[in-house]
């Protein structure tokens, strides 16, 4: 049993919209990722999505509206809702999602999640 340094797990991280599982919490993924630009309108039908800026900006384009997130605030995107991450800069965030959870809401599509 030991801890999880959230920014030493970042500072190994080097791709962008690629999380990576840092712990896990019953049988839930904990990922850091690192995003800019634009990722792809998705939905998840099945689990709500959960956002949480540690650094830098993060707005989530969903049907009903953007929602604009600075650091140290968060969002869930409840299970169904089509949505969009978008970050103008580089922007650290940690996820939480049930394990095996595609990215993109696509198993074809999704990137494979490494444990760091």
């Amino acid at each position: 049993m030991q801890s999880v340094n959230i920014a030493d797990k970042l500072s190994g991280v080097t791709d962008h919209w690629a999380p990576k599982i840092i712990a896990r919490y019953n049988d839930n993924d904990i990922m850091v990722v690192k995003v800019q630009g634009e990722f792809v309108w998705h939905s998840h039908d099945d689990t709500d999505d959960f956002f949480l800026v540690l650094s830098g900006r993060l707005t989530i384009r969903t049907e009903h509206g953007d929602v604009d997130l600075a650091p140290g605030e968060l969002f869930v995107v409840p299970h169904g809702v089509s949505h969009c991450p978008v970050a103008e800069e580089e922007t650290h965030l940690l996820l939480i999602e049930p394990s095996g959870t595609p990215n993109t809401g696509d198993p074809a599509t999704a990137v494979t999640k490494l444990e760091i």
